[in-house]
């Protein structure tokens, strides 16, 4: 097999080894420092938002979510196997969207195993009576926009590429897709 790109030229077939060892090496040893800081960006949401959920609050949104929890302590919805390095267990941020006073749930897991280039799952739900209800669910990275509609904000779902992603408006009891 022949590796080519910008960097490389075709060579033989013991330098294209040892190119592309080096270059396996060097993606390998930045996907670990990206997850070393991503590790710590969220330690320190974790630790913020920790005191707000309790345990069984958790285990109760995971669950609504999807979510089982692995023998590691960490909630799953992908199964990878082996699990690779760009892969990050289910994580919950609190965050209060609509100014109710009462926080919606982010629920977020990262792999490009399981979600292709845009590497992340999420859903955001919010606690009703009768448990957590899903808003929104899809594969990509959700951005907040600074419109409002019925007090709530546009999300807009965006992944690799250019162009136009998906904008989702709420419409009265969760959020649907929105072409403006």
């Amino acid at each position: 097999m022949t590796f080519r790109s910008g960097l490389f030229a075709a060579r033989s077939g013991a330098q294209n080894r040892v190119a592309g060892s080096a270059l396996v090496r060097w993606v390998q040893s930045l996907t670990v420092a990206l997850g070393v800081f991503s590790t710590a960006v969220s330690a320190q949401h974790e630790s913020a938002h920790a005191a707000a959920l309790s345990a069984s609050e958790e285990a109760a949104l995971f669950a609504a979510a999807g979510f089982k929890l692995a023998g590691n302590g960490q909630y799953q919805r992908c199964q990878e196997e082996p699990v690779t390095l760009s892969y990050q267990p289910g994580h919950v941020e609190l965050d209060d969207l609509n100014g109710d006073g009462r926080s919606e749930a982010w629920v977020t897991e990262s792999s490009l195993f399981c979600y292709g280039n845009a590497g992340q799952y999420f859903l955001l739900l919010t606690e009703a009576p009768t448990g957590w209800q899903i808003l929104l669910e899809a594969v990509g990275i959700a951005v907040i926009k600074d419109s409002d509609y019925q007090g709530w904000p546009d999300i807009e779902v965006g992944g690799p590429g250019f162009g136009d992603f998906p904008l989702y408006r709420w419409n009265g009891s969760g959020y649907g897709r929105h072409t403006p």
